[in-house]
């Protein structure tokens, strides 16, 4: 299946019938997470991924009580760092060029530009550029998802403050943005399954200068 084609299966399931999603489906949604595109290579975030039943109905009323969080196989957690330290950005750094074969010095004035351009704002603005970045590969989970034929809810409408502190995110230097639930569609009792998939006009969507 084609990527757009995949996009024209997908809709945002609200019923899911409790099928549970094969682990190597999981694992390829979470690489395709874990390749996407990130501001200077940082993947400011983490992805924490949860099967667990007992937890899923903690997190349950934290979410509005969407039943997808249950009825779903799992669940993904996308929580950005609080801030960019100075540690966290050298660490990155240090990574890729041990994985490279390079030097530190190698990269050591990119990284003293980005130390002092990101410890110069606020933890907030941070957070609030982190928090994009963990968008770009909860984008990118969701295609994956599709091509897979999984299928997939994302949510923005659950308490964070209330799932950071059931989660144990702030330990972790951690926030969480948006969650996205896995499994299967509910056909006979969603009642969105059928409908047809609409869009704005593309004359509305698209502007062109040429």
């Amino acid at each position: 299946m084609s990527l757009i084609n995949a996009l024209k299966w997908r809709y945002a399931t609200k019923k899911m019938n409790g099928q549970i999603v094969p682990q190597e489906n999981i694992d390829q949604i979470v690489e395709a997470a874990h390749l996407a595109p990130t501001s200077s290579g940082l993947q400011p975030f983490k992805v924490i991924v949860i099967s667990n039943p007992e937890l899923k109905s903690k997190i349950l009323p934290i979410a509005n009580n969407q039943s997808q969080i249950t009825d779903g196989s799992h669940l993904l957690v996308f929580a950005a760092w609080d801030t960019y330290t100075e540690e966290r950005i050298r660490s990155v750094f240090a990574h890729a060029n041990a994985e490279r074969g390079l030097p530190a010095s190698a990269t050591a004035d990119y990284e003293n530009m980005l130390v002092g351009a990101y410890t110069n704002k606020t933890p907030d603005e941070n957070f609030q550029h982190a928090a994009k970045q963990s968008y770009i590969a909860f984008g990118i989970a969701l295609a994956e998802a599709a091509l897979l034929g999984v299928d997939a809810t994302p949510m923005e409408g659950f308490n964070p403050a209330q799932l950071d502190e059931l989660l144990g995110l702030k330990e972790l230097g951690l926030k969480s943005t948006t969650i996205l639930a896995l499994g299967y569609r509910d056909v006979a009792n969603d009642w969105l399954a059928n409908l047809k998939k609409v869009r704005r006009p593309k004359a509305e969507f698209v502007i062109e200068y040429k």
